[in-house]
């Protein structure tokens, strides 16, 4: 199952790898987190969602981009990311000054910041920038025309949001075309049905890509006990994190859920998502379970 970003004309697998969990705290040794970018690659994923921010606190920063350049190399040679088939989208607009997670929108942070990425990832163009957060101490639109005038300077191809409301949403594209917007969505948190957000993205033809699509770090427990994920799980054989990711493909032909993975087990069980066909029985048993109207 494959799925276009929106206008950008990428055409990317259903289900992408969010790299977060393999650079901040209680990450994995850098030879495990190598081996999980390779497995969720030969499993079919072909989107990667990364950021400067994925690591450990600002004398880390770039810590994700530059080990998924490295998995790349391994994997593609000195072929450039798009000749190697895999689509990695990044994102600027936050710090990380003693490990918290604080915003910083404004143009001259993003140009540098943007740099540093291309420079991190190894490219000449990064396919897929987005904003990571709207900063309350900056002018929406001046973070976003910084964006905009990234890409007119060739250094970014594609722009994309993230943690938006539809107001946002709209102001940013009479700036700048938007291919993307990610904000946090899975079963147990519909925020971004009940704010509009997805269907937005639906009827513009916008992907939407939710972030901690299985409940992220601390929701992946209520995910792995829910009585009506386990039953429809049980009859297909098939772990309950599968059929969150199934459910949340089918709620829209936009969607492409980017779950984090630091474990090879954890990126194949994802990846399986994309081939696990839900019964109508199956999606009025989640639709009522998790209702989104």
């Amino acid at each position: 199952m494959r799925r276009t970003i929106g206008s950008s004309g990428l055409s990317v697998a259903s289900i992408g790898l969010g790299g977060m969990p393999m650079s901040i705290q209680g990450r994995p040794s850098e030879a495990d987190a190598l081996r999980t970018i390779h497995a969720a690659l030969d499993a079919g994923m072909d989107f990667i969602d990364t950021a400067d921010v994925y690591c450990l606190d600002d004398t880390d920063i770039g810590h994700n981009e530059r080990l998924i350049a490295k998995a790349l190399r391994e994997r593609c040679g000195d072929r450039d990311l798009d000749s190697c088939g895999v689509v990695v989208a990044t994102k600027g607009g936050l710090e990380r000054p003693k490990g918290d997670w604080t915003t910083n929108g404004r143009p001259e942070h993003l140009r540098r910041a943007c740099d540093k990425s291309l420079q991190a990832l190894g490219v000449a163009r990064i396919s897929l920038y987005q904003l990571h957060a709207p900063d309350d101490d900056v002018p929406f639109a001046d973070s976003v025309g910084a964006l905009a005038e990234l890409r007119a300077a060739g250094k970014i191809a594609h722009v994309g949001l993230s943690n938006v409301s539809v107001a946002e949403i709209e102001a940013a594209r009479a700036i700048v075309p938007i291919v993307s917007v990610q904000n946090r969505c899975n079963p147990f948190d519909r925020t971004a049905w009940a704010d509009g957000v997805v269907q937005y993205c639906t009827a513009n033809g916008i992907a939407f890509l939710p972030y901690s699509p299985v409940g992220g770090g601390r929701g992946k427990a209520k995910v792995a006990t829910d009585k009506t994920l386990v039953a429809v799980g049980q009859r297909h054989n098939v772990s309950p994190f599968q059929v969150a990711l199934a459910w949340l493909l089918a709620k829209s032909p936009v969607m492409i859920p980017i779950p984090g993975a630091s474990k090879v087990a954890s990126a194949i069980d994802s990846a399986k998502a994309m081939r696990l066909d839900l019964t109508p029985e199956d999606l009025a048993e989640l639709d009522t379970a998790f209702p989104t109207a």
